[in-house]
């Protein structure tokens, strides 16, 4: 019956979240990059065996990218 059917959400890609939904949007960007920027620094040290400096430069290139995209997301409010 028509009665009994869910709604569908509709939010679509560009839509901001809100409350806590932010707070972990930002958190995961964050630790994602770092996370990916990291194991390519790291993995980058393996080849040229530089002893750890690119795995910091990866870590930090990350944060810096995390960074970005959380002003870019969630940084205007609506």
């Amino acid at each position: 019956m028509a009665g009994d059917q869910t709604p569908q959400p509709t939010g679509g890609p560009d839509d901001v979240p809100t409350g806590a939904g932010q707070g972990w949007t930002a958190l995961s960007y964050l630790i994602g990059g770092m996370l990916v920027w990291g194991f390519i620094g790291w993995l980058v040290d393996q080849w040229l065996d530089s002893g750890g400096i690119a795995t910091g430069i990866g870590v930090v290139l990350g944060m810096a990218g995390g960074i970005i995209l959380v002003v870019r997301r969630l940084g205007t409010p609506t």
